[in-house]
């Protein structure tokens, strides 16, 4: 659903209600009768329960107004997200993962400091546009994070902001040719985590 832009600031009620379905259904009504411009849903899940959590809030929300998932930034999240109806996102997850070397990847998430990656002239994706995959190598990154190099935590980050937005744009498209389930079905058989 393509949502209007607006030119004033949007205000959004926050849905809570943790793991509980009788809360979060009750939170929801009574968030979703007061007029607000979009939702935030909030508050403490266990992964294994966020797709129903998420769920049970979207099928009472306003079909109409933005639902944002507070706090979701892992892939695998962000797809079981858009299936059960969110719409934006927002998490710390892609950065912090690069300052601490982890690098997002179709294929898994690699550990850029493992010694293997010492030596592979190669982009940390093939195929990836991000400036950092454009201009240097793993072997280049995993020098960078081994002297401690202020530039490495830089180039991890927009290499994993990039692989989160393209993973978006794709399963934008997906949802567009009404093919989201077979792309969340691809994409999950390809990523592992590992590497």
């Amino acid at each position: 659903m393509l949502l209007p832009l607006t030119l004033h600031p949007a205000l959004f009620g926050i849905v809570q209600g943790g793991r509980f379905k009788d809360l979060r259904e009750e939170s929801t009504k009574a968030i979703s009768a007061m007029g607000f411009d979009g939702f935030g849903i909030g508050g403490t899940f266990l992964k294994e329960d966020m797709g129903n959590a998420v769920r049970w809030v979207n099928e009472i929300l306003p079909p109409e107004k933005p639902r944002h998932l507070l706090g979701i930034g892992e892939p695998t999240d962000i797809l079981t997200a858009i299936e059960n109806g969110c719409d934006t996102f927002d998490c710390v997850a892609p950065t912090r993962m690069a300052r601490n070397s982890a690098l997002y990847s179709k294929n898994g998430r690699l550990n850029i400091t493992n010694s293997k990656h010492s030596s592979e002239y190669i982009p940390i994706e093939e195929g990836c546009d991000c400036y950092t995959c454009q201009t240097f190598t793993r072997a280049y990154l995993h020098h960078l994070f081994d002297a401690k190099e202020m530039l490495a935590a830089t180039l991890a980050s927009i290499h994993n902001l990039r692989f989160v937005v393209r993973l978006v744009d794709n399963a934008r498209q997906a949802i567009l040719d009404k093919q989201f389930l077979e792309y969340k079905e691809q994409f999950l058989k390809e990523y592992t985590v590992g590497g």
